[in-house]
């Protein structure tokens, strides 16, 4: 019989909240089945099964963990309160959910349970737990409901989150009592997201994650704000798992393996900036664990008063975190590792304790499952799919891999290695030894045979591959199979022949034998197509057994009644005579009924030599089939029917088949493995060998619920090599060892062995190729190769062919010229004779053409010659690849002169140029210039023309006055220093008619002077002071800006003038600062005449330009008059849209303006660094030369063979620095010892600097038998050298800050273009924007006449009113000519449709006819069976409504019969409550009696302990009085 778990080796690290910690050793975590609570120090297990077998749902620590919740699965399952540490159960929680529990939490006292279950109530329970009573229940929602929690600060409020939901409840005191109210979160604006993580702040707003890596803030059942990293990062790469407000801190976890801690105030109290809701944010601090690391949940607890955090990781661990981030912050620290994911495969070593495991996670582990631990474990690419333990061999072990590959690995024990005997802490260690590719899919069974000489892998690709075993595993071949391979078993060493079985998943099972290495041949494939193979393809006949089944139920019953009824007559006392009734022909079987798609078959073994069990999953499930193979195999696999002869019914297995089975030899037991992750424990009366299965032997069956009853099918059992244990392992991650023997039988310390490693070394492949793909490839090289070979011989036979053909040539070219064949022609004629020469070899020997050949040889070359020089004469006529036509050649380019290049504005590949965008400041000048010209227009040119006339008289004012001004400053200027003056415009006569009819000041000057004139005066005008202040008056004209400058200059420029006449007129001399001063003059005057000058420039040039303008305007004026109205409309809606669009376009030309001054910037730092770089790698290598040249000349100084080179040198290489000299030396000495001095410097050396008390050598001292002129070169060589060095040093350093920054300013210039990229895209991508909207606006389009259509002319005529028409474009309109026709067939399509319609509505109302008679016949029918039963008319709607509803009285009986139950129950245990009180008094009166006695006993050992005190102190002093009286004392 199975026992129960001995211990866990796996973790379901996929649950969503599976670990639970208790103290700071033991965490909890669910297990299938069971609860394991495990030390993790001593590694210990305690396990906690489920008290109903139908799983666990959830399990939670109670606050204070004294106490632990476990949440069942099942029909009404229960929530069993268990006790701390003793582990027993406490209280049950009843009738909270109808399938399974999913969640449960504690709030913060520990009072109350929250549970959420799952479908289909989905029901959210209160518990008061300890008074086992239910407080408040509700629906939490339609959809799966994931956690729920009790708010920290509250705890009338809760939380729930789920699928696509997050739902807030308050538990609110109404006018009925106490509800559960819930408000369910509404994302809008946000996208919906599951929740998983959540918890509520203390102010009552919840937090919680998202699928896409972000934080939501929730405020009243809204999203407040959806928080995010800095540049719209996702919080985390992924969901975020879990939130945990924490001592004021929140800390979020993803699935990222990331664990960040936020600012709560900053969360708490964030609000949305814009429509988008998102707040940037950056976490306080975070911790990554890795890179293959996916956090699920985290909980705290206090080790030594600090605090830590255990982490469950889905990737297959367990973390131990530090999160409070300061310097003494421990490091993360994995303390278990397990399997991720489901187990695909498990086998035990056939010599020792050792059992291996791999799984989809990339990952082989070794358990030693004697003493409980994890030996070792090995990562890889791919997932394992399949793995075996080698029988001969106690450390290999062979894997197979879900992408083909196939590798052998070794277990060994690595303190057998030379050299590593101190590494005690490693148990063992995996080596790989070989890596093959049978296969182009995943394996999915490998098999050894017995012997260990051969080994078979089967894989999802259909083929099994075989491997001959010998010092490496070597091919022998494959085959292939009906279907994928689902399991391979070798036949027992008790069979005759050694054969395999290969069981398939689409019902095929077929059975080989052992292929032997060398007698298949391996040139070409791999492909072993001769290898006798014998099919077995499952028929199902399910149906036929129940059928019978079903017969001989009713035989049963009947006779089982019969036996009734004749007992009944013979207590009544009636004679019964037995008679032999004919039985009934049995009627013949109802047609087989076969599934569409073929039941899997799931496992099976050998019964006998080509005999075989199998069990099935889907509709043949429920039996075990004995099949044997038929001897028959020339007929097709797939039309065989093959039906077992024998099965066995297996209780309660039609929707829970078998999928593992194994066998102990032990004691006779055969285990299955089930699908609801049960295992079943068969006793056998023989052993499997001794005797076959029969049905009697399978009814009787050991049931033990050990894996998850809904993920944790069980993939692999298996029993350790003395039997001892059982191993089993599934889907939901766990595995589980038991012990099969009993305690008596049980070994006391089980030890395994672990072997050395093998000689052999790692044998490494590159599994690009599986072995029949690289064959394949070896063989089409090979082929290859010998085509290339084929190619050169007939290249050299063509190349043989060509010298005959040019032997030829010259023959022909040596005969007469009427017998010489043309070119073309013996070309073709000599190709033919060749070609046939070369054919018909072996027929006829011909030494050169045209001699000795057959009549028949003639004939068929003359026809051949003839054909091809029919072939040659058209080919004659094609014309040349470069030949062009001329006509269409002029076409095409015409139309390349005339079609011209058109590009569309809304085609999705236009681009805008710098010049082609319009912003809102050309679009204001378009519509400037558009308005000046309608204006100008609507006037007359003469007004125009006066203006621009008026224009001409100011700037020639304005030039007069400037050129005054000049002439003031070039009056203070050396003649040298003057520039010329421009020359002032002039007036025409017929530029101003208007001007003789009128008087102005220089008619009536004129007039003066000629009166003056006339009067003899000889003063000329221009000296008269009153004309000339007159003439200045009427010819002034405001000056610009620069006026007031220039009038103050020209004052300042007087009164220096006087002030130096004055100076000059005193005759002394000026001094420094008059000197400065006139300096300063004089430039300014030099400034401002050439300012004036330019200035006069600009006012003719800016006059010339307005005078083209005017005279572009004229010509264009009437042309574009028309166009300039209608383009005004269309520049004013275009400027309103532009407006709307100027803020943004200007914001990016800023920051494109901004990036180019950067990037300029940048780039001329860029090149000033490379010139500092390069000066600093001159000074280097010139350094470096002066450091060889130094040395050089040291060693030409020393000569050859210098005894005291060595010391020399050493002196010339050592480290020194300079020392003070000694003070109290006089001047006068150190004045004549100078040279000396410089000679012979006070040096030290680092070590004596450093206070080193060892000295190699003293250098101030000069050897004796040293040259002194020598010795001091190399002195003053060494000081050269340390400054060289030094300089070299500080190059170097100088260069390396210089690379640095040339580097840092690399990266600058890089992200600047990166960024000036992205703008200029953005900038293009508004402008295309910008263009797409004015694109949109309507615009007036003229049209010329040959545009318009006859069908629109009036009489030939063009119309008045073009209201009626339409503008098309050609496209438009011939998809409109083109839907007439569509419109004719589509509708000549719905008349045939319509014809069809109109028939099937006549059949349906002749049906509908039929219909209601039947009905009526039927109601006809039904009345006068009611009336022939009920004797009237009955409504049994209405009976329906008013009848008793029987469910209900039964229920309400059964609760009256409970009730009187309990009633007696209570009243029992009230009597007994009695009874036990009075007993209660009565030993509570005899303890106090008891009490009172042991009181006076207690009293008289006190008086009695005195007395003897009073006693032994009399004795005492007697005894001293004697002995002193002895001693002659007293």
């Amino acid at each position: 019989m199975v026992g129960m778990v001995k211990h866990s080796f796996g973790y379901d690290c996929t649950r969503p909240v599976n670990l639970m910690i208790m103290d700071r050793d033991t965490v909890g975590y669910i297990a299938g089945n069971q609860v394991i609570l495990q030390n993790l120090r001593t590694k210990y297990q305690k396990h906690v099964r489920s008290s109903h077998g139908g799983g666990i749902g959830f399990i939670t620590a109670h606050p204070n963990k004294d106490y632990f919740a476990v949440g069942e699965k099942g029909k009404k399952p229960n929530i069993v309160i268990y006790t701390y540490p003793s582990v027993r159960p406490y209280r049950i929680l009843k009738g909270g959910t109808e399938v399974a529990y999913v969640f449960g939490d504690f709030n913060r006292t520990g009072t109350l349970l929250a549970s959420v279950g799952s479908s289909p109530d989905y029901m959210l329970t209160i518990w008061d737990w300890k008074q086992e009573e239910t407080l408040l229940r509700s629906k939490a929602f339609a959809q799966d409901v994931y956690k729920v929690m009790f708010s920290a600060e509250n705890e009338e409020h809760l939380t729930t989150g789920g699928s696509g939901h997050i739902r807030f409840w308050k538990m609110a005191l109404t006018l009925t009592g106490l509800k559960l109210q819930g408000a369910l979160g509404r994302f809008g604006k946000t996208a919906v997201s599951d929740i998983i993580g959540f918890v509520e702040l203390p102010d009552g707003k919840v937090v919680s994650g998202t699928e896409w890596g972000n934080v939501l803030l929730w405020e009243g059942g809204l999203i407040k704000v959806e928080l995010c990293q800095v540049g719209h990062k996702p919080c985390h790469e992924g969901p975020v798992s879990q939130l945990v407000f924490d001592e004021g801190d929140l800390y979020s976890v993803g699935k990222d393996g990331v664990i960040r801690m936020w600012n709560f105030e900053v969360v708490d109290t964030a609000d949305p900036v814009d429509d988008t809701g998102l707040v940037e944010m950056e976490p306080m601090n975070e911790l990554w664990l890795g890179k293959n690391v996916s956090l699920n949940f985290i909980t705290k607890i206090h080790d030594h008063e600090q605090p830590f955090w255990f982490a469950q990781d889905t990737s297959g661990a367990i973390w131990k975190l530090d999160l409070t981030f300061s310097n003494m912050t421990h490091d993360p620290e994995r303390v278990c590792t397990f399997h991720s994911g489901a187990i695909e495969a498990v086998s035990v070593s056939p010599f020792t304790y050792l059992m291996a495991t791999t799984a989809l996670d990339r990952s082989v582990r070794i358990y030693d499952f004697g003493s409980n631990s994890q030996v070792g474990v090995m990562k890889f690419k791919q997932g394992g799919t399949a793995l075996t333990w080698a029988p001969a061999v106690v450390s290999l072990i062979a894997v197979g891999f879900e992408d083909g590959v196939v590798r052998i690995i070794e277990v060994y024990d690595p303190k057998r290695l030379p050299g590593h005997a101190g590494r005690a802490n490693e148990i063992a260690e995996i080596n790989l030894k070989q890596v093959f590719k049978p296969h182009a899919a995943a394996v999915t069974a490998l098999a050894y045979k017995p012997k260990g000489d051969v080994f078979a892998t089967g894989s999802k690709d259909k083929t099994v591959f075989f491997f001959a075993i010998e010092d490496e595993y070597k091919p022998i071949g494959f085959i292939c199979v009906p279907g994928p391979v689902q399991a391979l078993q070798w036949s027992p060493p008790s069979h005759d022949k050694s054969t395999l079985l290969i069981l398939c998943e689409n019902g095929f099972a077929v059975q080989v034998p052992a292929p032997l290495r060398g007698k298949h041949d391996a040139a070409t494939t791999y492909h072993i197509k001769n290898l006798p193979t014998q099919y077995f393809h499952f028929y199902s006949i399910k149906s036929k057994l129940k059928e019978i089944a079903r017969r001989e139920k009713e035989k049963q019953e009947k006779e089982k009644a019969r036996l009734e009824w004749i007992k009944q007559q013979k207590e009544l006392g009636l004679e019964v005579q037995e008679t032999n009734e004919e039985e009934p022909e049995e009627e013949p079987l109802p047609p087989i009924y076969i599934p569409e798609e073929p039941s899997p078959i799931l496992c099976g073994f050998y019964a006998a030599p080509e005999k075989f069990w199998l069990s099935l999953g889907g509709y043949d499930s429920g039996f075990l089939y004995h099949c044997e193979f038929s001897h028959d195999n020339k007929e097709d696999p797939e039309k065989r029917k093959d039906e077992p002869f024998e099965v066995i019914p297996m209780e309660n297995t039609d929707n829970n088949p078998i999928h593992q089975i194994s066998f102990c030899s032990h004691s006779p037991l055969m285990f299955c493995g089930m699908q609801d992750g049960s295992l079943r424990a068969y006793p056998l009366a023989y052993p499997l060998g001794e005797k076959g299965l029969s049905v009697g032997a399978l009814k009787d069956y050991w049931y033990l619920n050990v894996h998850d009853n809904d993920n944790g099918q069980i993939r692999g059992i298996c029993c350790s090599h003395d039997d001892r244990c059982l191993i089993t392992c599934g889907g939901d991650g766990n595995i589980f060892t038991f012990d099969l023997w009993s305690e008596e039988e049980l070994p006391k310390e089980p030890k395994v062995t672990i072997p050395p490693p093998r000689v052999n070394n790692v044998i490494s492949v590159l599994c690009i190729f599986s072995i029949e793909e690289y064959k394949q490839k070896k063989e089409h090289e090979r082929k290859m190769k010998e085509a290339e070979e084929k190619k050169n011989k007939k290249r050299e036979e063509l190349s043989a062919l060509r010298q005959d053909f040019v032997y030829l040539l010259q023959k022909n070219q040596e005969l007469p010229m009427h017998m010489q064949l043309h070119r073309e022609v013996h070309l073709a004629f000599i190709r033919v004779i060749y070609i046939y020469r070369h054919l018909l070899v072996k027929c006829c020997y011909i030494s050169y053409w045209g001699e000795g050949c057959p009549i028949l040889w003639i004939k068929v070359v003359l026809k051949i010659y003839k054909l091809l020089y029919f072939v040659s004469t058209r080919y004659k006529s094609k014309p040349r690849d470069n030949y062009e036509n001329s006509k269409d050649a002029e076409e095409i380019k015409a139309a390349r002169e005339n079609i011209g290049c058109y590009r569309l504005k809304s085609a999705t590949n236009y681009t805008l140029t710098e010049n082609e965008r319009i912003s809102t400041e050309k679009k204001m000048m378009q519509l400037a210039i558009l308005e000046d010209l309608i204006h100008k227009t609507k006037v007359n040119m003469n007004k125009e023309i006066v203006s621009l006339r008026d224009l001409k008289v100011s700037t020639i004012d304005e030039i007069k006055s400037l050129v005054k001004e000049v002439k003031s400053i070039q009056a203070r200027l050396d003649v040298s220093e003057h520039l010329p003056i421009p020359l002032i415009p002039q007036l025409h006569p017929d530029e101003v008619p208007e001007k003789i009819v009128e008087h102005n000041s220089d008619v009536l000057l004129k007039f003066k002077e000629e009166q003056e004139a006339k009067a003899k005066l000889k003063e000329p005008l221009e000296g008269c002071p009153s004309s000339r202040a007159f003439r200045h008056m009427l010819l002034q004209t405001p000056l610009v800006e620069e006026g007031a400058p220039m009038a103050q200059a020209g004052d300042a420029s007087a009164v220096v003038t006087e002030e130096k006449e004055a100076f000059e007129m005193e005759k002394a001399e000026p001094t420094e600062m008059e000197l400065e001063i006139l300096k300063r003059e004089k430039i300014k005057n030099l400034y401002l005449q050439e300012t004036l000058i330019k200035k006069i420039n600009t006012l003719v040039i800016n006059f010339d330009a307005e005078l083209h303008l005017l005279r572009h305007k004229k010509l264009k004026m009437d042309v574009q008059m028309k166009s300039a109205d209608l383009r005004c409309i269309t520049c004013c809606e275009e400027l309103l849209v532009l407006k709307k669009l100027e803020v943004h376009e200007d914001l990016l030309e800023e920051q494109i303006c901004t990036l180019i001054n950067e990037q300029e910037d940048t780039h001329s730092k860029l090149k000033s660094y490379l010139a500092q770089l390069e000066d600093r790698k001159c000074e280097i290598v010139m350094l470096e030369e002066r450091k060889k040249a130094l040395y050089a000349s040291f060693e030409a100084s020393l000569g050859e063979n210098n005894e005291f080179a060595d010391f020399l040198t050493d002196i010339l290489k050592k480290e020194v620095e300079y020392m003070e000299k000694e003070v109290g030396r006089g001047a006068g000495e150190e004045n004549e010892n100078e040279e000396e001095d410089d000679g012979k410097p006070d040096l030290k050396t680092d070590e004596e600097n450093c206070g080193s008390k060892s000295i190699v050598f003293d250098d101030s001292v000069r050897p004796e038998g040293c040259s002194e002129d020598l010795f001091l070169n190399t002195i003053q060589l060494r000081q050269q050298r340390i400054g060289i060095e030094k300089a070299l040093e500080e190059e170097k350093k100088v260069a390396g800050d210089l690379k640095k920054e040339y580097n840092a300013l690399v990266k600058k210039a890089k992200e600047i273009e990166t960024s000036l990229d992205t703008t200029n895209r953005e900038l293009e991508a508004f402008q295309w924007e910008k263009l797409h909207r004015l694109n949109e606006l309507d615009v007036v389009v003229p049209l010329r006449l040959h545009q318009v259509i006859q069908d629109c002319l009036v009489d030939g005529e063009m119309p008045r009113d073009f209201s009626q028409t339409l503008v098309f474009t050609n496209q438009s309109l011939q998809y409109l000519q083109k839907r007439i026709v569509d419109l004719r067939n589509e509708k000549i399509m719905q008349r045939e449709i319509h014809k069809k319609a109109k028939e099937q509505h006549k059949q349906l109302l002749q049906e509908k006819k039929e219909m209601e008679m039947e009905i009526q016949r039927l109601e006809e029918r039904c009345n006068n069976l009611m009336m022939e039963k009920f004797g009237r008319l009955v409504d049994f709607e209405a009976v329906q409504v008013h009848s008793v509803n029987i469910p209900m009285e039964q229920m309400k009986v059964r609760i009256m019969e409970k009730e009187y139950e309990h009633f007696v129950e209570l009243k029992e245990w009230e009597e007994r409550i009695v009874v036990l009180q009075h007993q209660l008094t009565k030993l509570t009166r005899e303890n106090t009696s008891k009490l009172h006695q042991l009181n006076r006993f207690c009293h008289e050992k006190h008086q009695l302990e005195t007395e003897l005190e009073s006693l032994t102190t009399g004795q005492v002093s007697l005894v001293a009085t004697a002995v002193l009286a002895g001693l002659g004392l007293f």
